[in-house]
């Protein structure tokens, strides 16, 4: 007997990189073990910089994966620049912006809406509507950002009636990033409006942290599920052993990205004073792209020159070397608006990797919580640097057993599980 089929609306897949690649992947991957065979729906040509080829090693031969060509509106500011390509979002960024940029930002912000892949949506629901009626799919999935994913779950809903859960890996009209754009007030009341259809009409609407879940229910009035990003036994190395990289008494990590809404600099105060005068050798190394402004505060400082070291990205893969090269995991979280909800899907692969994590951001938020739960580290606050320095100074490793009942709830097994209860019940 056939597995019923699930529709997965989502823009990012591999080859892109990032944490909202990984957790639509892993769904993916564990799904059928729990009574539902995954569909992708993604686009043929998507723009974006950040690639890792290595996530294509989890993709099973047996997982179908529709591509349908997108038509984004980058390429004519890259043609008016005289670029082939960039990361579109270092252009906000900038503190000098040419005519071009201010151009594209503001048309970005009011003209181009929900967000640069609208211009997908009115085809996509097209080319799958007649998939659909034929009872191809007896589910639909659609996740974001991009935001514009929902709008093709709102389509496909409307027209055929099809279950549709959306997911929300960010906030919509409250997100953060709507804050860095120049946008009209009129503008703004076009996103919550669609945003409250999404909301009202979808059949499920799941999200990644307690705290956008509460926000989610305030806005929509109804039941909003909790689903986490989480780790995959599967990605770490089935060897513990000595590795190269570590060369120093405490090597300290960290995995991502430090960008504008992301700053290390009072740890690396914290880090400087806690090991100038010692006798201890130290490492702090920076895994994955970080903003210019940090590694400009590093070059300047002679010490901190010496210490730190900027490894650039690597392969998903690749990054479980430098976990298990750590004597620390450090996490630098957003210091903005939804920084309370903000759970880098990196903090799981952290507490599955039994080293200590500390972290930068807000001490009561949602991470710090399942942190302290975990008895996986600490995060404090970015004015807390004397006790940031006490921490690094009396770091031992971790002697008290962890909770590792609560890690193993955030497996990607697992949440496939739960995920596939929740269609359960939108398609019995």
């Amino acid at each position: 007997m056939s597995l019923p089929r699930v529709l997965i609306i989502t823009y990012y897949w591999p080859p892109s990189a990032g944490s909202g690649v990984q957790r639509w992947l892993k769904f993916a991957k564990y799904l059928p073990d729990y009574g539902w065979e995954p569909v992708i729906f993604t686009p043929e040509n998507p723009d974006f910089e950040l690639q890792d080829p290595s996530l294509e090693n989890d993709l099973s031969p047996q997982l179908e994966v529709i591509k349908f060509p997108i038509w984004e509106p980058y390429h004519i500011f890259r043609r008016l620049k005289n670029q082939k390509s960039g990361d579109t979002a270092k252009v906000l960024e900038k503190k000098d912006k040419s005519w071009t940029d201010k151009l594209g930002i503001w048309l970005r912000a009011n003209i181009i809406i929900p967000d640069p892949r609208v211009f997908w949506v009115k085809p996509s629901v097209g080319f799958l509507e007649p998939a659909i009626r034929r009872g191809d799919y007896q589910a639909i999935i659609t996740t974001g950002p991009p935001h514009s994913m929902h709008l093709i779950g709102l389509g496909l809903h409307q027209k055929t009636g099809i279950p549709w859960l959306a997911d929300f890996r960010d906030p919509w009209s409250t997100w953060e990033f709507l804050d860095t754009l120049p946008m009209l007030s009129l503008v703004r009341k076009r996103h919550q409006t669609l945003e409250k259809r999404v909301l009202k009409l979808a059949n499920a609407i799941t999200t990644i942290s307690p705290t956008f879940q509460k926000d989610l229910k305030k806005l929509a009035d109804r039941e909003v599920y909790l689903l986490t990003n989480g780790f995959d036994s599967d990605d770490f190395p089935k060897k513990i052993s000595a590795t190269e990289l570590k060369e120093k008494d405490i090597e300290i990590v960290y995995s991502g990205v430090i960008d504008a809404i992301r700053n290390p600099l009072p740890f690396l105060d914290a880090f400087k004073k806690a090991f100038d005068n010692s006798s201890k050798t130290v490492r702090l190394r920076f895994v994955g792209k970080v903003s210019i402004t940090v590694e400009d505060f590093v070059k300047a400082d002679s010490w901190l020159a010496a210490h730190v070291e900027f490894v650039g990205y690597v392969s998903h893969q690749k990054v479980f070397e430098y976990y298990q090269a750590a004597d620390i995991l450090l996490l630098i979280l957003t210091i903005t608006k939804n920084a309370q909800g903000n759970i880098p899907g990196k903090l799981f692969e952290y507490m599955a990797s039994g080293k200590t994590i500390i972290g930068l951001g807000d001490a009561e938020g949602d991470a710090a919580s399942i942190i302290n739960q975990a008895q996986a580290g600490k995060v404090f606050t970015q004015d807390q640097q004397d006790k940031i320095i006490t921490f690094l100074q009396e770091f031992k490793p971790a002697e008290k057993p962890r909770n590792q009942n609560l890690i193993e709830n955030y497996s990607r097994k697992n949440l496939s599980r739960q995920l596939a209860e929740i269609l359960d019940k939108l398609a019995p």
